[in-house]
């Protein structure tokens, strides 16, 4: 019955389709699916249009009854932002200087143009946001100028920039030694350079490092916009502060548009040969110089890059076509080209097989050396201090030190006595004080080097010092009273085989040659009888010594000694305190009455001894010398170069050298340094004073002591003591020379006596105003005019002609090495003759090159130009504790993690045992 139902329905609808089909045509079933379609989409829209306007009725009655009234704010917005936007009106005054302003603004306005405004555009046509960046600058700046105005430069230029020059300079001198220890051990020398450079930065620096900040280049631009962040921070109101949007873009611009490419372009090895050449653009370059650095060089990319320009030039002048008197220029030419090429292979080769030659070794073994007279070293600053660390070396010292002691006593003694006749021409009498204070001095040299009690004594002809003796007791003595026993002592260091003859077979004598630059080409020849022309040297009658000046006095515990200062008095200035020093007419100077007391089981004396400051200074640095725990101790009240003579600097002084003696005298201090009695007796006893330091020693404070904290490990002005002489020139000179030429560690003796010839120098030079000119020139540097021009300078290099510089691509690797070659010839070229035979040949030529190769690593200029920066923004904003935000910036050091570890695992024993 189902099934009959079902066939009936499915026949009639199937009759239905059919019927329908043939009635409206095929296409039918797609209009009635339209209808359809139609009919129910229109009946959604009524109902959506009807729900609409209902609740619109409902929401207005709701809004009415219970909700609470709409804010005026968002009306008053919408009303706002339907108006026109009114011009913002930015003061472009800045720094108050209109030269200064000027070009300030359109470095702002080149930045937003370049940085901003090419995207922001695209985006909207508002300008007020643009605007308010802008005002944000300009009040940036502001604060900035404000603050640059308050502070006072003269510290940063003249103290913190040299010091950190020179910090850095000692980082990379003993990161070269290290390496040097290393040997063959290194892969990669410039890489492996880098990292031992920053292992000895924190082992000096303690508590920060900067290797990732020069190493890693997210690092650093992270870094900068910290920095800038910090910056904006300050000089910005907390208003603008707190907008993010203009606070990330002021910061973007700052850092990566402004700070990024300058420091990575003060950074750039060939930008930085490029500007040493263009500073010295004046000076040819020499072909010995030039052959010079060829041959000492140790960079193969330099001898390569040098090759193929020579062989690209000796190509060009084969293919010349030439004739007549040209030829023979050409073939000179092209001989020296095939000279050149022959040197850089050579050294090529050299370096490649890692058989590098000690020049100094090989003359030693095979070479035929020069030979120097004896009179020519004695005269010779870089010849005596070579000379001298023989005789040292053999115990032969005293022969030394006495006979330039008896030629500085001489040049004084004749000095003094024309002064003392010209004065009684004049009808002045000081004939009895003269002839005293020679005595003293000759007695002073009797004592040091040929009495009984003398240590160390020189071995000498006993009938010859009971002569002198004799004289000096009977008679006036002269300038010639010494000159039989120097003639003994002469030749005893001529003729014994223990002195000059064995030094001449020592490597110091090839050493001491290499100085003179007589290697290879000897400027003359002498005979060991010293015949022959002397050396321009500086005369000996300048040189004082360094000895100790030991009394034969016992240092029984049972002995008690005290002493005090109990009077200042004025005299003239005297000259005659020890040898060597020059006349110095109308200088007056304060004299310290020390009461002494010297008290023994079986007497008491009593008396009083007269000493300036400068016998107190030479003191103080004779015994710090010697007892090195004393430096941390012992405090010298400081020096002062202007005012020194005034009434109530006087008696602060004499209080605190009287604090300095009491402290002194300590029998606890006595105690811990037995042999510190002999100095202190012979310092107290009554009579002049003999000064065993040099004229510049006495006179200046040592402005690069001796460290007694491992000086090859801390900062360049750890070691400085506050209380230096305020004589800014000589004090930079000298700290740049012992970096540069590693002073410190040769003969001490040398460096006196360049540390006098500095001093001579300057005063020769500009007199005692230098440092006022000092003081002038910087304040002229921090003028508006100067200001400006580095300011238009900055604006023409980044934007030459108002449009932002392109990047410029990388020279090729060949130029930048001849630039390097080139870089390295000039500076060799313009250093002085004199320099050379003041420190010698060899040590101006490694400490000129070490120079050159620290600029040679960008990581490294790096370093130098960041902590330039800090110290810029310590000095900038004392207050903000910039120091301190610095270690922290830097504190994800791999270097200064290492450090730690190794630290901490060197103390963890140690605190075990406790």
């Amino acid at each position: 019955m189902l099934a009959e139902t079902s066939l009936s329905i499915w026949g009639w609808g199937s009759l239905g389709v059919v019927l329908f089909l043939v009635t409206f045509g095929p296409f039918a079933i797609f209009y009635f699916a339209f209808y359809i379609l139609c009919f129910v989409g229109g009946g959604f829209v009524v109902t959506l249009l009807f729900g609409k306007s209902n609740s619109e009725k409902y929401l207005e009655q709701c809004e009415h009854s219970f909700l609470p009234c709409t804010s005026v704010g968002i009306p008053k917005c919408i009303e706002e932002m339907k108006r026109e936007a009114r011009p913002i009106k930015i003061d472009r005054r800045l720094t108050g200087a209109n030269i200064i302003d000027e070009p300030l603004q359109q470095v702002i306005q080149f930045s937003l143009r370049d940085y901003v405004q090419y995207w922001y555009y695209t985006l909207s046509d508002d300008e007020s946001f643009l605007l308010e960046i802008r005002q944000a600058l300009q009040y940036a700046l502001v604060q900035f100028s404000a603050r640059s105005k308050e502070t006072d430069w003269q510290p940063y230029f003249t103290t913190r920039l040299v010091d950190d020059f020179g910090t850095h300079l000692r980082v990379f001198r003993k990161a070269q030694q290290r390496i040097a220890e290393k040997g063959d051990q290194m892969k990669d020398q410039a890489e492996d350079l880098v990292d031992t450079f920053f292992e000895v930065e924190v082992e000096m620096e303690k508590e920060v490092c900067r290797d990732l900040v020069c190493t890693s280049p997210k690092d650093e631009e992270g870094f900068l916009r910290d920095l800038c962040e910090v910056l904006l921070y300050i000089l910005l109101p907390p208003g603008d502060f707190q907008n993010k949007i203009m606070r990330y873009f002021v910061r973007e611009i700052l850092s990566r548009g402004i700070l990024l490419p300058l420091i990575n372009q003060l950074s750039d090895p060939d930008y930085i040969n490029q500007y040493v050449i263009w500073m010295i653009r004046d000076s040819n370059c020499n072909y010995e110089a030039f052959m010079n650095i060829i041959k000492l060089s140790d960079n193969i990319g330099e001898l390569e890059a040098v090759k193929d320009k020579a062989s690209e030039e000796l190509q060009y002048l084969r293919s010349l076509d030439t004739a007549g008197d040209d030829i023979n220029t050409i073939k000179n030419q092209i001989n020296s080209l095939l000279y050149v090429i022959k040197v850089c292979d050579s050294r090529i080769q050299r370096l490649q097989s890692g058989k590098e030659i000690d020049t100094v070794k090989l003359a030693a073994n095979f070479g035929k050396l020069c030979t120097v007279p004896l009179d020519h070293i004695l005269v010779d600053n870089v010849a005596l201090q070579f000379f001298m660390d023989y005789m040292q070396q053999t115990g032969g010292q005293a022969h030394l030190f006495f006979w330039m002691t008896v030629e500085g006593y001489r040049v004084t003694a004749q000095q003094q006595l024309e002064v003392l006749q010209s004065r009684q021409k004049d009808g002045k009498h000081q004939t009895n004080q003269t002839k005293g204070l020679l005595r003293a001095a000759a007695f002073g040299v009797y004592e040091q080097y040929l009495s009984e009690k003398a240590s160390p004594r020189v071995n000498i002809d006993d009938n010859l010092v009971a002569k002198l003796a004799e004289t000096l007791n009977h008679e006036d003595p002269t300038p010639e009273i010494f000159d039989d026993i120097q003639r003994k002592v002469y030749e005893l260091m001529l003729r014994d085989e223990r002195f000059y003859p064995s030094f001449k077979q020592n490597v110091l004598y090839v050493r001491m040659l290499a100085e003179l630059d007589m290697l290879k080409d000897p400027s003359f020849r002498g005979s060991d009888d010293g015949e022959g022309e002397s050396f321009n040297g500086s005369p000996t009658g300048s040189i004082n010594l360094s000895l100790d000046d030991l009394s034969n006095v016992p240092s029984d515990e049972t002995v008690q000694l005290h002493a005090y200062i109990s009077d200042t008095v004025y005299a003239d200035y005297d000259p005659y305190a020890v040898a060597g020093v020059c006349n110095d007419h109308g200088k007056t100077y304060a004299l310290y009455a020390i009461t002494v007391h010297r008290r023994n089981p079986n007497s008491e004396e009593t008396w009083k001894t007269y000493r300036r400051y400068s016998d107190f200074h030479d003191f103080h640095m004779r015994i710090t010398e010697q007892f090195e725990n004393l430096a941390n101790i012992l405090k010298l009240p400081g020096k002062k170069t202007f005012n020194n003579m005034d009434r109530e600097f006087l008696e602060k002084r004499k209080k605190d050298l009287n604090a300095y003696l009491q402290l002194l005298l300590n029998p606890e201090m006595m105690k811990a340094s037995p042999a510190l009695a002999h100095y202190v007796y012979d310092f107290l006893e009554n009579k002049a004073y003999s000064k065993g330091k040099g004229d510049f020693a006495r006179k200046v404070p040592p402005l690069i002591q001796k460290t007694y904290s491992d000086p090859d490990h801390c900062r360049v002005a750890a070691p400085i003591d506050d209380n230096v002489d305020d004589n800014i020139p000589l004090r930079v000179m000298l700290l740049l020379m012992d970096e540069v030429f590693d002073l410190k560690e040769r003969n001490q003796w040398l460096r006196r006596n360049i540390k006098n010839l500095l001093q001579q120098l300057i005063r020769a030079t500009y007199g005692d105003t230098i440092n006022r000119k000092i003081v002038d020139h910087v304040d002229w540097m921090t003028s508006p005019e100067q200001v400006a021009d580095a300011v238009k300078r900055f604006r023409d290099a980044f934007w030459p002609n108002g449009i932002l510089a392109e990047t410029v691509p990388r020279r090729d690797k060949a130029i930048r090495m001849r630039t390097r070659v080139a870089g390295k010839t000039k500076l060799l070229e313009v250093m002085p003759d004199e320099l050379k035979h003041i420190i010698g040949a060899e040590t101006t030529r490694k400490g000129i090159l070490r120079v050159f190769e620290m600029f040679q690593h960008a990581q490294l200029n790096k370093r130098m130009v960041y902590v330039f920066l800090e110290r810029f923004l310590e000095t900038l904003f004392p207050q903000n504790k910039f120091h301190e935000l610095f270690n922290k910036l830097h504190s994800r050091s791999k270097q200064m993690q290492r450090y730690k570890q190794r630290l901490h695992s060197t103390q963890a024993p140690s605190l075990q045992k406790r």
